[in-house]
């Protein structure tokens, strides 16, 4: 049987959301917990607690309310383990039952998948092209400013590539009907495009003494239901201070980043950790694939016993073929091009921030994808939900 993965949300989720609310003073509680997919009183608490921990209020530390638990489950053994042997020991038994018969402590319950969020409105882009149509020549037409002033409680703008098809898809969204063609031509005359990707440095390492698992996927990333085909990989940030290490899993079908973890190190625990969360949160059934390179990390032995606990398969592509593993890559492509190299980072946290951001407030639930119809993931899983519930 599978390990029970307890909370859907990692401590590095929690903690990431908490820092993003102190480094964002200007954004209420309220939106950031809609851009995140989360509840606001969830993302007060967190940073309540974090608060409680830093020494800021009065409370139970992170610390102490973990001893709290573990005293409460260990007083809750002692007592059923009591109650068993009064009955065991009560003369009037009429037969001998053995303590393990009757001792069954259920741990943790069915977990819930996380509710897709409903995309917000991005009318950022909306905006700057109007900007653009009010210095057109007459011949253009002017777009729909109606569908521009009926939310003035704008979210942050989306970074990101602002390619033609992408904008074009935002304006359809809201409302704006209008040719690609007219949108690339308004961007071309604002002379705005899209960002040019860079090289990519060598991060996979390999050792002779490798558990190797075959490829089970052959370069065939079509996936017809989520959580069946997990992609993984791992890349790098530069910053003043030193590299930061992203690990990153990705489910092929709805192209939603389900599990991620950063570190300053390469070593196993930050694939364990991002497979960590990607379980916690979508609890998938045995027999999903999960793919990678053949990294070190990932042919560690820690590394497929986790796997081989929640009955999850290894696939791994051939050495030095990127196309074996081309979704995951395009992946970090699209990070890199849209965020990282688009900014300079000062420090390893402000990075972490920036790439929180980025996957759980943007890629998740905004950015359109060509391949999933220009939807964002979190649409794309909810259209699909509602399509299996109507059937």
């Amino acid at each position: 049987m599978p390990k029970s993965t307890g909370s859907r949300y990692t401590k590095e989720f929690k903690a990431e959301a908490v820092q993003l609310a102190r480094s964002s003073p200007e954004r209420s509680i309220r939106q950031l917990a809609y851009e995140l997919g989360i509840a606001d009183q969830t993302l007060r608490n967190w940073i309540r607690q974090a608060q409680i921990d830093r020494g800021e209020r009065e409370g139970l530390s992170t610390e102490e309310r973990e001893e709290l638990r573990r005293l409460r489950r260990e007083n809750k053994v002692l007592r059923e383990e009591r109650e068993i042997l009064k009955k065991v020991l009560r003369p009037s038994s009429r037969r001998k039952t053995g303590l393990g018969e009757h001792l069954q402590i259920h741990r943790g319950g069915e977990g819930h998948l996380l509710r897709p969020c409903a995309m917000p409105h991005a009318r950022c882009l909306s905006q700057r092209l109007l900007r653009l149509e009010e210095q057109a020549t007459v011949r253009e037409g002017p777009l729909r400013r109606g569908a521009l002033s009926e939310d003035r409680d704008d979210p942050p703008q989306q970074p990101g590539n602002l390619r033609s098809a992408r904008v074009h898809a935002e304006l359809m969204a809201i409302g704006i009907r209008c040719s690609r063609k007219r949108v690339a031509r308004l961007m071309r005359r604002a002379r705005l495009r899209g960002s040019l990707r860079g090289r990519r440095m060598r991060t996979t390492s390999r050792t002779t003494l490798q558990q190797v698992a075959p490829d089970l996927v052959e370069r065939n990333f079509l996936s017809e239901e989520p959580d069946r085909l997990w992609v993984a990989d791992i890349t790098y940030v530069r910053s003043a201070e030193g590299f930061l290490y992203l690990s990153f899993i990705l489910d092929a079908c709805s192209r939603k980043v389900v599990g991620w973890s950063m570190a300053t190190h390469l070593r196993t625990e930050l694939v364990v950790d991002a497979l960590q969360m990607a379980i916690a949160r979508r609890k998938p059934s045995p027999g999903l694939v999960h793919h990678s390179d053949r990294g070190v990390p990932y042919t560690s032995l820690s590394f497929g016993k986790r796997l081989e606990d929640e009955g999850l398969l290894p696939s791994m592509g051939r050495v030095g073929s990127a196309y074996d593993n081309a979704l995951a890559e395009s992946f970090v492509a699209t990070l890199k091009t849209e965020l990282l190299y688009r900014n300079t980072w000062p420090t390893r946290q402000a990075v972490r921030t920036a790439i929180f951001e980025y996957i759980e407030s943007f890629y998740n639930t905004r950015r359109r994808h060509s391949a999933l119809g220009y939807l964002s993931p979190a649409e794309f899983e909810e259209v699909r939900l509602e399509e299996e519930h109507a059937a």
